[in-house]
C-alpha cells in the first residue's frame, strides 16, 4: 500500500516550530506497519525530528544555526530575495528537507521526547507545503 498527500502548514515566523500535531491531524488512517516520509517542497526551510518538551531547545537551535550561517556576511552573492534568503538556503541544506518515521501499530513511532519540527529559516516564509508518502501493509 502506498498513499501520498500534500499538506499545507500554517505560516510560521522564523525559528524552529513543533508541527507534529498539525501534520498528524491531517494524516489518513495509517497501515499497521510501514514508514512515512515527509518532504518539504521549499529551499529555505527544513524538517527535523528533535526535542518535543522543552521549548528552550528550539530557541537554542535558532541561536546555533544563526551562528553557523549568519546574515549579511560579505561574500554572499545571492541577495535577490533579501538578506535572509541565502542563509536560509544554506540552513536548509544543513537541516535537510525530509524525514522518515516508522509506523508501528498504525501510529507514528516517535520516541517519548521526539517531535517533528518545521525549521523556518526565512523572516516571512509563508505557508509551507509538505508531501507525505505513506508506505506500509
Amino acid at each position: 500500500m502506498v498513499r501520498q498527500l500534500e499538506i499545507t502548514l500554517k505560516p510560521k515566523r522564523r525559528g524552529f516550530h513543533l508541527v507534529t500535531d498539525e501534520i498528524a491531524s491531517q494524516l489518513p488512517e495509517m497501515p499497521k506497519t510501514g514508514i512515512v516520509n515527509i518532504f518539504t517542497k521549499h529551499t529555505s526551510c527544513g524538517l527535523s525530528i528533535n526535542e518535543n518538551c522543552d521549548p528552550d531547545v528550539r530557541t537554542d537551535l535558532e541561536t546555533i544555526f544563526n551562528r553557523l550561517v549568519p546574515e549579511n556576511r560579505p561574500g554572499y552573492e545571492h541577495r535577490l530575495e533579501g538578506t535572509d534568503d541565502m542563509p536560509a538556503h544554506a540552513k536548509s541544506t544543513l537541516s535537510g528537507v525530509s524525514i522518515t518515521i516508522p509506523i508501528t501499530d498504525g501510529r507514528l513511532n516517535l520516541g517519548t521526547w521526539q517531535g517533528i519540527y518545521l525549521c523556518e529559516f526565512r523572516n516571512h516564509g509563508g505557508s509551507r507545503q509538505v508531501v507525505v508518502t505513506i508506505i506500509g501493509e
